[in-house]
């Protein structure tokens, strides 16, 4: 549909046959009129009609002028726009509700906008400075493509922007073989950020909580061939540990430079520094897959470290950012802040050529991150390639590949490497799958000292830094059962089959352990991406 029609002006019905002359019908053909205005009805039939004096400018909340970028991506129901009625033959799609925004649209240069502006709206929000999308945010200050989102609900309070968004898992989970368990749990986090314009600027505050503590205990849950952090003085293997209750609690604040550039300042007293890829939670590549990567600790395991700075630069297509942080991985006291400190350092590139495609890489000195060896500290390299693309209506599909690696003082590099993909079919199905590489040492595993199986073979141990090539691959899928106004209750299943060198198969009891989860999951759901043309202009879905 044409949007020449000026605002706020009606237009006039007309038969199509019937060609325009000073003689029309009575106004009142179709309207019902009152006392006092029916008699004035014949008079006005006899003026033309392209003398009628327009009406007065309708007083219509707008999107603000300064952003003018059309966001990438959609991620919720459609919306009306504000003040202004349904035009004729156009009717919201079924079952979708409206909202008083909308979202991911592009703001109508009308104008007026400016002097009817009657405060800022969801569609405007979602825009940053330098023109990008607020939904390519990833975890920390990562970018996702735009081809693909995060489900969240979004709605404004007043001048600020909340939106929300998380995962409920409710699982069962078994690990097999000499080292395995079987353990019920919940695996959970919910992140909440409150945005709005301030000093020429856009400020954001959020917070991202997890009771996993108390879900999957202090202990965490049973994962083969895992490693990292520790449990009452030991270190944990073959069991992915807890998240603290706090993952993030933190402000950013953008400012632009030009039209195209801006500049960022990122501060959490629990956060994530510039030098990962996107953490696994938060990667569309792996958001339904519950567990962790084997490579967490060589990857993205700095999404929570207690005292982050980040400055960026940025346009709408790169990305330069540096951090100094707490280099030293949460204790296994988890409900606190741990000790806040500045002692190490980072920096990352990040680029998006394009909707498709998010490159990244980032280098990271760690000092002393295990607690069990203080002495000892790190340099990482990460490097990660995440592609996105739409299916239909209702589906996306994601895929990552990362490669990172940790080197020790007078060591070579430990290499880890990564693909996964996730594929939302429909609005029933989703299906996932992750495989990796990575090498572990001795000391990682928690083979390196003597040790006797449960069958009371004694085995001898390997010297502390002898390497050892583990991997894994895994298949999982996920089927809607239910919906709720806000969020969609799904019912999965993941199956993993390992891989472990012949040396460490007394250990394991095989040379591929198997794992297994069946779980319950909830989170907000992916809304339809149809889409209304109005003379070319497409009306994308508006956050729910």
């Amino acid at each position: 549909m044409p949007m020449n029609m000026p605002m706020g002006q009606k237009s006039a019905k007309k038969k199509p046959s019937t060609t325009l002359t000073t003689k029309t019908k009575p106004a009142t053909a179709k309207k019902k009129t009152n006392t006092k205005t029916s008699t004035k009805a014949g008079a006005a039939t006899k003026k033309p009609v392209a003398t009628r004096k327009p009406a007065t400018t309708m007083k219509m909340p707008m999107a603000d002028t300064g952003h003018m970028h059309m966001p990438s991506k959609s991620d919720s129901t459609h919306a009306q726009m504000p003040g202004m009625a349904p035009m004729p033959g156009m009717q919201p799609p079924s079952g979708v509700k409206s909202d008083s925004s909308m979202a991911h649209m592009q703001p109508m240069q009308h104008p007026m906008a400016g002097a009817a502006m009657g405060g800022h709206t969801t569609a405007d929000m979602m825009i940053e400075p330098a023109g990008v999308s607020m939904d390519r945010m990833g975890s920390g200050t990562t970018w996702i493509p735009d081809a693909v989102t995060l489900p969240s609900r979004t709605r404004m309070l007043g001048n600020w922007m909340i939106m929300s968004h998380g995962f409920l898992f409710a699982q069962y989970d078994h690990q097999s073989g000499e080292r395995g368990d079987d353990q019920f749990g919940s695996l959970n986090w919910l992140m909440v950020m409150a945005t709005r314009d301030l000093a020429r600027g856009r400020f954001q505050a959020r917070t991202m909580l997890s009771l996993d503590p108390l879900t999957v205990t202090n202990r965490g849950y049973p994962l083969l061939l895992q490693s990292g952090e520790s449990y009452k003085g030991q270190p944990l293997h073959d069991r992915q540990h807890p998240h603290d209750f706090f993952m993030e609690l933190g402000a950013i604040y953008q400012r632009p430079i030009t039209k195209s550039l801006a500049w960022s300042i990122y501060a959490a007293p629990s956060g994530e520094p510039a030098l990962s890829p996107v953490a696994f939670m938060h990667r569309p590549s792996g958001m339904d897959n519950l567990t962790a990567p084997l490579g967490h600790h060589w990857q993205d395991a700095t999404h929570v470290s207690f005292g982050v700075v980040t400055a960026g630069i940025f346009s709408h297509t790169w990305q330069l950012e540096g951090s100094v942080f707490n280099g030293r991985e949460p204790d296994e006291k988890r409900w606190d802040f741990d000790p806040i400190r500045l002692d190490s350092y980072s920096g990352r590139i990040t680029l998006n050529p394009n909707a498709h495609w998010s490159l990244a890489a980032g280098y990271g000195y760690l000092k002393s991150p295990e607690a069990l060896n203080p002495s000892e500290s790190i340099h990482r390299i990460t490097a990660s390639a995440l592609h996105g693309a739409r299916i239909g209506a209702d589906g996306q599909v994601a895929t990552t590949l990362i490669w990172a690696a940790n080197k020790l003082a007078g060591e070579s590099l430990s290499n880890s490497l990564l693909l996964e993909s996730e594929a939302i079919l429909d609005r029933k199905n989703t299906l996932f799958g992750r495989t990796e590489f990575v090498q572990k040492s001795a000391e990682d595993l928690v083979v390196a000292d003597p040790i006797v199986t449960s069958k009371g073979v004694s085995l001898p141990g390997f010297p502390a830094s002898q390497r050892f090539n583990v991997s894994t691959a895994q298949l999982g899928y996920v089927r809607e059962i239910s919906r709720t106004h806000f969020a969609t209750i799904g019912l999965g299943a993941a199956g993993t089959l390992n891989f472990v060198p012949a040396l460490l198969e007394p250990y394991y009891g095989s040379r591929n352990p198997v794992g297994a989860f069946v779980f319950l999951r909830l989170r907000p759901f992916h809304s339809s991406r149809g889409t209304a043309e109005m003379g070319g202009m497409k009306m994308g879905g508006g956050h729910d």
